[in-house]
This record gives C-alpha cells, sequence and structure tokens, in this order.
C-alpha cells in the first residue's frame, strides 16, 4: 500500500504534468532509446523514434515558452525536463554518430515518423487539427539501378554471358495488369514495423513460426530416381506447386534446406536460379543441384567469372564476389534467387546486404507477374536482436523496412485489429508468418535423428601463461572499477544518487562503463589489453589442452571435428595431431572452393582420417561433416548462432549416432561467464520462431555482458 509521501509525490508529479502530459511520454521513449542505444541495437523503427522525439522536443520548448496560462516557475521546471530530454538525445548521438543529422532542424520526417508524431500526441490528449490526423503515404521511388555509382567500376562481364544475351536479347514482356490506385487501408495511418517486431519479440500466441503447409502428396513425383524427399521436405515443395513464391526457410540446421530450395526452384520452373551463398558451401550446392536436379545445369562463378557456363540453369555465387557481378545478373532475366544462411544480410549498411536486396528489386522488376522465387536459408535467423528480421523481411518484397507492403498489409489488415488493440499482436505474427516463413525443429520433423548434448569441460590455466591472463583479466576489472567510482563520486549524493544505498552497485553505470570498454575495445582492435585481445590469448592457452583432449577422444571414438576461431589455435591444434600421428584435414577461410571440397570428403569418406580442424566461422555453416559424432569446441564464438552452426555441422539428416559437443572452458577466467552468455541467447529464438514460453531473455551482446561480469566481481568486495 502506498504511504501518505508518496501519494502526495504523485499527486504533484500529476499537476506537474498537466501543464505538459507530452513531456513524461516523451522522457519514456527517450530512455528506450538510451538503452538500446547502450547495447548497440538501434535498428530503423527506433532511428524514426529518436528523430520523432527530437522533433516533438523542439515543438514542445517553443510551446512551453510562448504559454501565458503557466507560471514563470512551471515554465522554468518544464524547459529543464526538456533540457534532460534534449541531453540524453545528445549524448546518444554522440554515442552513434550516424544520428546527428537526425537532430538537425530542417531533416524531413517520413510517412512512418509523422504518424509516430500523431500517436504521441494524441496519447498526451492533444486536439490535433484535421489534415495532421491524416498522412498519406509518398508515392514510391522506384529503383531500377541495381549498380551503385562506387561499384561501377569493378563491374565485369564474362565473354559466355555477351554470347548467352546475344543469343537472347530480349526479356520476356511482362504483359501483367497494373493497378492504377491503392485503396485507403484502415492501417495506413499507423507505425506497424515496431509492432510487428514487438510480436515475434515477445512471441505473441505462442505457436510455432511456421506457415500451414499441404499435406503430403500421395506420390513423390519430384525427387529423381534413387532418392526421396522426407515428408518436412514434401510439404513445402508442394507450397511451391501451390503457387507460393516467397520462403523464410529457417528450419533448424541439418534438415535438408539446401534441398528443399532446389527442388522448389525445380517445380517453380525459376530459371535462370541465382543462388548466392557463403564461399565455403559453393562447390556443395554444385553438388546438390545436380543431385536433386540432374536435368539442369549449374555453374559457379569464381573470381571475374571467365570459366562459368553462361547457358547454365543456376548461377552459384559466393557474397565476396557479387559486387564484381551485379550488372549482368541483373539484366539476365532470372526468374527466382535463393539466398543462403541469410542472416549474413543481417547489417543493411552492409554492401553485401545492399548488393542482395538490390538484385531482389530487379528481379521482381523483371519477372513476369512480379512473382519470382525468392528463399532466405538460415536455421538462425535471430541473432541478438529481433529486427535482424529487417534485410531478410526486405528481400523477400514483404516491408520496404518503413512500412509492409501491399501483400502483407492487406493480411493485417483482414485480422482487423489496429496496434492499440492487444489481439493485434499475435494476428500480426500469424500474418507474417502466413507470408512463407517456414520452421520446423529436428525433434518434431526427424524424430529418429539422435539426441545432441553439449558438455563442457572446464581445464585449468596453471601455467606462467594461465596466470598472466588471469592477472590482465583482474586487471581489467580494476580499471573498469575506477571508472565506475568516478562516475559516482562525480554524481554526488543528489538526485538518482540518492536512490541507492552506500555499496549498492548502480546497473545504469555498469552498463554505460562497459558500453564505453566495449567501444575503446573494438577502436583498438588486437592492440592493448581488451576484452578481445584476453579472450584470444584465453583461446590460445588452451590449444594445446583441447587439442590434446581431442586426439585421445579420437582414439577411443573415431572421427571428431575441431572448431576453433583464430588461426594460430588451428595451426597449433594441426601441429599436435601431426605428432600425436593423426591424420588431420583443415577447413579454413583462405582455401579456395576445391580444396575445401576435397578436405570435406575426405573426413567423410577416407576412413584414415581422424580429424576436421575447422574454422568456426569458414566452417561453421553449409558444411555436412557427419561422419563425426563428435565435436570439439576449442574457443568459444561471440553469438549462441555460431555455437549452434558449428555443432550442426555433424548434428543433421544422416547422421546416426548421438553428438556431444565438448566445449572446453577455461575455469576462473571471463571463458566461464562467455559461456553462460551463449546458452542464455538461445532464449529469443525460442520465444520469437518457435513460440516457448521462455524467460525474458535481454539482448546485450555476449562482449557487453561479459564486460559487465568482469566489472561486478571487480566491484563484489567493496559490497560485501
Amino acid at each position: 500500500m502506498p504511504t501518505t509521501a508518496t501519494t502526495a509525490r504523485r499527486k504533484k508529479n500529476s499537476r506537474r504534468d498537466d501543464e505538459a502530459p507530452l513531456i513524461p511520454i516523451l522522457a519514456r521513449k527517450v530512455r528506450e532509446i538510451e538503452a538500446k542505444a547502450q547495447r548497440g541495437k538501434l535498428g530503423p523503427t527506433n532511428r524514426v523514434k529518436f528523430q520523432v522525439i527530437a522533433f516533438l522536443v523542439r515543438e514542445e520548448r517553443a510551446r512551453v515558452k510562448t504559454d501565458t496560462a503557466i507560471t514563470e516557475n512551471t515554465r522554468a521546471e518544464l524547459l529543464k525536463r526538456l533540457d534532460g530530454i534534449a541531453t540524453i538525445l545528445a549524448k546518444t548521438a554522440a554515442r552513434d554518430t550516424s544520428l546527428i543529422q537526425l537532430l538537425e532542424a530542417d531533416q524531413a520526417a517520413s510517412p512512418v515518423a509523422q504518424r509516430m508524431r500523431r500517436d504521441w500526441l494524441i496519447e498526451s490528449g492533444a486536439e490535433l487539427p484535421p489534415e495532421e490526423l491524416v498522412i498519406t503515404d509518398r508515392a514510391p521511388v522506384v529503383h531500377t539501378e541495381v549498380v551503385p555509382a562506387a561499384l561501377a567500376e569493378r563491374q565485369v562481364t564474362p565473354p559466355s554471358i555477351e554470347s548467352r544475351l546475344m543469343a537472347n536479347p530480349f526479356l520476356e514482356p511482362d504483359l501483367t495488369p497494373r493497378s492504377t490506385s491503392t485503396p485507403r487501408r484502415r492501417l495506413d495511418s499507423w507505425e506497424l514495423m515496431g509492432p510487428l517486431y514487438k510480436a515475434f519479440e515477445s512471441g505473441a500466441g505462442g505457436s510455432a513460426a511456421s506457415m500451414e503447409l499441404p499435406p503430403l502428396p500421395e506420390y513423390d513425383h519430384v525427387s529423381p530416381r534413387g532418392l526421396e524427399m522426407m515428408v518436412h521436405q514434401s510439404r513445402l515443395v508442394e507450397a511451391v506447386r501451390a503457387g507460393h513464391r516467397s520462403f523464410l526457410l529457417a528450419d533448424e540446421p541439418g534438415l535438408g534446406k539446401t534441398a528443399q530450395s532446389v527442388l522448389a526452384a525445380s517445380v517453380a520452373n525459376a530459371y535462370p536460379l541465382l543462388v548466392v551463398v557463403p564461399n565455403v558451401v559453393k562447390m556443395n550446392w554444385a553438388r546438390e543441384v545436380e543431385r536433386w536436379t540432374p536435368q539442369r545445369r549449374a555453374t559457379v562463378i569464381h573470381g571475374d567469372g571467365d570459366t562459368i557456363d553462361a547457358f547454365a540453369d543456376v548461377f552459384i555465387v559466393n557474397y565476396e564476389i557479387l559486387d564484381r557481378h551485379l550488372s549482368w545478373l541483373g539484366n539476365i532475366g532470372l526468374r527466382g534467387m535463393v539466398v543462403d544462411e541469410a542472416h549474413f544480410i543481417k547489417n543493411l549498411t552492409s554492401q553485401r546486404s545492399q548488393n542482395v536486396l538490390a538484385l531482389a528489386g530487379r528481379i521482381r522488376e523483371n519477372m513476369p507477374g512480379g512473382q519470382p522465387l525468392l528463399m532466405a536459408l538460415t536455421g538462425t535467423p535471430l541473432i541478438n536482436d529481433v529486427e535482424d528480421f529487417d534485410a531478410i523481411w526486405r528481400f523477400l518484397g514483404w516491408s520496404t523496412g518503413e512500412k509492409p507492403t501491399a501483400q502483407l498489409m492487406d493480411r493485417l489488415e483482414a485480422t482487423g485489429y489496429t496496434p492499440a488493440d492487444k489481439s493485434f499482436y499475435p494476428a500480426a505474427r500469424d500474418a507474417v508468418i502466413s507470408m512463407g516463413i517456414v520452421r520446423r525443429k529436428k525433434k518434431d520433423v526427424a524424430a529418429d535423428l539422435p539426441d545432441k548434448l553439449i558438455a563442457d569441460l572446464p581445464v585449468e590455466l596453471d601455467d606462467d601463461y594461465g596466470r598472466s591472463i588471469r592477472d590482465a583479466e583482474r586487471e581489467l576489472g580494476e580499471r573498469l572499477a575506477a571508472h565506475y567510482h568516478r562516475i559516482i563520486t562525480a554524481r554526488g549524493t543528489s538526485g538518482r544518487a540518492a536512490l541507492f544505498e552506500p555499496g549498492e552497485i548502480d546497473e545504469d553505470i555498469v552498463r554505460l562503463v562497459a558500453q564505453n570498454e566495449l567501444e575503446l575495445s573494438r577502436a583498438a582492435g588486437t592492440s592493448g589489453d581488451n576484452v578481445f585481445t584476453m579472450v584470444r590469448k584465453i583461446g590460445q592457452a588452451k590449444a594445446q589442452l583441447a587439442a590434446d583432449y581431442a586426439a585421445q577422444l579420437q582414439r577411443s571414438v573415431g572421427k571428431v571435428v575441431f572448431f576453433a576461431k583464430h588461426i594460430d589455435v588451428m595451426d597449433q591444434a594441426e601441429a599436435h595431431f601431426a605428432a600425436s600421428g593423426i591424420r588431420a584435414v583443415s577447413i579454413r577461410g583462405d582455401q579456395n572452393s576445391t580444396a575445401r571440397q576435397e578436405a570435406i570428403d575426405a573426413f567423410n569418406g577416407d576412413e584414415e582420417v581422424g580429424i576436421a580442424v575447422c574454422s568456426l566461422t569458414a566452417a561453421g555453416v553449409g558444411v555436412n561433416l557427419q561422419a563425426a559424432s563428435n565435436v570439439v569446441l576449442a574457443e568459444l564464438s561471440w553469438t549462441a548462432a555460431e555455437q549452434t552452426q558449428a555443432i550442426d555441422r555433424v548434428h543433421r539428416i544422416g547422421q546416426d549416432e548421438p553428438v556431444t559437443a565438448w566445449r572446453i572452458i577455461a575455469a576462473h577466467t571471463i571463458d566461464a561467464r562467455i559461456a553462460e552468455l551463449i546458452d542464455q541467447k538461445q532464449g529469443l529464438a525460442a520465444r520469437a520462431l518457435d513460440g516457448e514460453a521462455v524467460d525474458d531473455t535481454d539482448t546485450d551482446s555476449v562482449q557487453l555482458g561479459a564486460l559487465m561480469h568482469v566489472l561486478r566481481e571487480a566491484l563484489r568486495p567493496t559490497v560485501d
């Protein structure tokens, strides 16, 4: 029950807010933005919020200054509160300098920003003129240019492609009738991207994120002789046969997404087909095309493409060289596009993402009927934040980033709800899922797939090198604690400081100090002592111990996959295996596709090869190593998704033994905390994609969480 003092304080705040009811709304919104910025998570929706807050602070300041109905004391108090909001905006912009332009008074506001401004003003009780209540969208800008000016000089056209273009110089004309007007929708005036992300973040509806698929056909008329699709694969192909053309295929790793997309292209006759993949799986994709659709020809693009078959049905290119092939790929008349490991494009500012989105836009423009086959494949679409969906939804044509596109808008409209209704969120999540999200878990569709176990093996780093690592971690904690205490001292005993007992830890300041250290560490890279160099040293210190355990494991159970993050750790392991008389192959990022595929084939097919030494980043996706059932993780990743992908190189269709992943953990170091944080990160996908009722997990990166842990440990003696 509230005390008399509390009640009086609430009444005082209520009277103060009556003079400017918009201010508490802005204060709440700016704190949300500040928290997101501290985590490095300012996606498109939050950037719009930042812009709208800046607009409204300026408007409200001008209103308060000229309001003759309030006293001078009230005016000074309100202006002080607005200055506090503006200060937070400025600090946030200093953290992310790309926000500075959004603070400019003449910065144009998008329709999304205008709608957000209107909704907040209505929430505050403001009466708006009719012209501000109805906000219309600008006419869409048609982007027909695939190649940005910066990449124009890099473009190549392989000689064989010129022959193909000359053989068929005209694209099939698109005679599909176009709508001349867009009907007015009830939801046009609402900002929808934020609510859509929220619907997935909260797991609204509690169901798995998988669209309704047709039943299993009576006969498999698609697979070539000698091969047979699994039930879950056949049902997706049937959806393509029924006319569906855009998919986020988010099946768990190891459930045959490559085969499903190859057969989907065959059923849709989506040729020529472009497949964009990580470099490590180019050759495997060519094999899968030949295996599942032997009547089709696939060609792999290397370098400038001098050796490609221009008349092939399927063009396979890796992300790294796509930029130089944009021009001819945009003009060859593609009818489909598959993006493998689609979480690679989640960063919209990267050239990689922009290249993929530009090509997808061109394919939609050129495709007769505007319905190309577009498939985004990834078992881990969410890495740290639900807005990782953004680029994938844009690629599939479900949203523009600012708003849903017409087909999704129609489905949202059909729900009958608005974001003001609680029922909107499960209905909206279902509407997006029905656009083509397909997510199946191994335990549901591959019941005969053996279990997977992750086992931690703590090791003691008790040599001089290990002791130096613990000393460095202690010094890092002391440095962070000194920064923390400087802020506490400067803050004094008034304001927020009064809320804390002596010695009590202020988590907001812990986060601020850790975020600052993380930014300094990123800027320093591999120089100096920071969280990145420390983790690398831990990996080097564990290398010999991890390699020795893998060697013992190989002698007792057979083939083993050894994952490491850094080249020097891989080098140490390979030297140890050679000295132990164990034949090993290596899968690294600096190999060409042929050498990498030869290593994979040798591991899976040659009984004399006992260990595959793999890079976490180069071999953690799209590689089949199911000849082994034991994995050794010598170094930890910074993301849960990367760890999952690595283990699922072994735990996939074709595996008939239980899989065990052995994580080598350096005891009594930051390594142990990183392992815990990685495990906690599994919650976002479980909630957003699988509809599981898991506890909310924060969206802090593992790096930030690890630094906050180091600081808390350093502060603990002063608290106790």
